[in-house]
């Protein structure tokens, strides 16, 4: 059964545009209500971002959940992973996080995690989906699900981050400049760090409903940088709206990217020999951190780009950490989801016990030059499945000999055909982009 509802990462759209309307979340607030009662008493925590638009659809789910006969605990503004975390810790049978993640104020979204605070099941997506196209209707009165507040959330989340590193771990003499992007890290972040010994400067942590991912955050890196340079600090540290990327800049304001940043992790735990198996990357992680792996043995697979597909990777064969170059970092060792502020704790604990800099501890790792290039297409046929596109790529890959990739897509949301080279060679790999380019484009003509 194909999804009316559900895209990979939930739902998500513009505030106002259906289904993204209170009448609708009123609705899926009772249909989820009602797909997780089944198994009998129903507790369901529900926490968000700081755009505007949360309250209002915050204020629809509880009325929905209520109507079901569930219990709801309201969390506030939080990080889309202490909902997953919460969740576990409460034994609620579902956490709901209302949040667009790195999108501006006016788009918003639904995603749920499961009692395990994991994603759901697709089996209750899709009961969810069609209870959804159901009349409404409300358990009786005393069956009614009641409403409270987790007055302590920030807290036991700050505890359960600062408890992924070893207890005597001290920060002391780091200075740090971290960018809460007017989100829901802008309270619990900064003082995770502080609490471990960090000296933090904080940019971009007075939420006003309006600004969350405004010209800040991972998404809008540039005041970070400049912040590192002028206050001389030793990291940036850049999260997004919902806390579950994190990017981070040097002490020279260099930015370092996700596939860098799970280098520095996947060598820090082969080298205290707490690797478990291998690194789930996506198509889109540079081949540079691919090369990088294979020079220490360790194993390295890509799934399909979206955190979903790099979690279901890891879950199928029981790996521990895997991540995308955007900075959604998965450590299972940790957690159940990707984790901004965990992994950026991994991160600083790596440079302590290597004894380096961030500037230095990158450099295990050498990004290879990547050439994109758009080739415009109509019609219905698909260009990437033509024999002739199929052998020019196969061609430029056999050329390549193991130290160069190719990969075509089409774009979601325009009609373009994506060729992207990566290769040791910048001048190859742009001529092998055109070239590639050239034949998809009269393939296309």
């Amino acid at each position: 059964m194909s999804r009316k509802y559900f895209g990979t990462d939930g739902i998500r759209g513009r505030v106002g545009e259906y289904p993204i309307t209170p009448d609708f979340m009123l609705k899926l607030g009772w249909a989820a209500g009602m797909a997780f009662r089944r198994q009998g008493a129903c507790r369901v925590l529900i926490g968000k971002d700081t755009r505007i638009s949360g309250y209002m659809f915050e204020s629809a789910l509880e009325a929905g959940l209520s109507a079901a006969g569930a219990d709801v605990m309201l969390l506030g503004p939080m990080p889309t992973p202490a909902i997953a975390y919460l969740t576990r810790t409460f034994h609620a049978e579902a956490g709901i996080v209302i949040s667009a993640s790195h999108n501006p104020h006016d788009d918003n979204g639904i995603k749920f995690f499961s009692g395990k605070g994991t994603k759901l099941p697709d089996a209750v997506e899709l009961m969810i989906e069609e209870l959804l196209d159901t009349p409404m209707t409300v358990v009786e009165s005393a069956k009614l699900g009641k409403v409270s507040r987790i007055n302590d959330a920030a807290g036991r989340y700050i505890e359960f981050c600062k408890g992924s590193v070893p207890s005597n771990t001290s920060f002391a003499g780091l200075k740090l400049v971290v960018d809460c992007a007017h989100g829901a890290a802008y309270k619990v972040a900064p003082n995770v760090f502080r609490e471990l010994g960090a000296e933090v400067s904080v940019l971009a942590a007075q939420p006003n409903g309006l600004n969350i991912n405004d010209e800040c955050g991972s998404t809008h890196i540039a005041s970070l940088q400049a912040a590192v340079v002028a206050q001389q600090a030793d990291i940036g540290i850049a999260f997004d709206g919902d806390a579950d990327r994190v990017l981070m800049v040097d002490h020279t304001g260099a930015v370092v990217d996700g596939d860098e940043l799970l280098f520095i992790i996947a060598r820090d735990l082969q080298e205290r020999g707490k690797l478990q198996g291998g690194v789930v990357g996506t198509q889109m992680s540079n081949l540079g951190l691919e090369l990088a792996l294979a020079d220490l043995d360790i194993p390295f697979v890509r799934a399909k780009v979206g955190d979903r597909y790099v979690i279901a990777e890891l879950l199928e064969r029981d790996w521990q950490l895997g991540g995308e170059n955007s900075g959604h970092l998965v450590c299972f060792q940790h957690t159940t989801t990707g984790d901004a502020i965990i992994a950026g704790l991994q991160v600083l604990l790596a440079l302590k016990r290597r004894g380096q800099p961030l500037a230095k501890a990158r450099q295990g790792l050498r990004k290879c030059p990547q050439v994109l290039v758009n080739v415009r297409f109509g019609g219905g046929h698909d260009p990437i499945a033509h024999p002739a596109v199929k052998d020019a790529c196969a061609r430029v890959t056999a050329s390549m000999k193991g130290r160069g990739r190719v990969l075509l897509r089409k774009s979601g949301t325009e009609p373009l055909v994506r060729v992207m080279v990566e290769g040791d060679d910048e001048s190859l790999v742009r001529g092998y982009a055109n070239e590639l380019a050239k034949v998809v484009a009269e393939v296309c003509a």
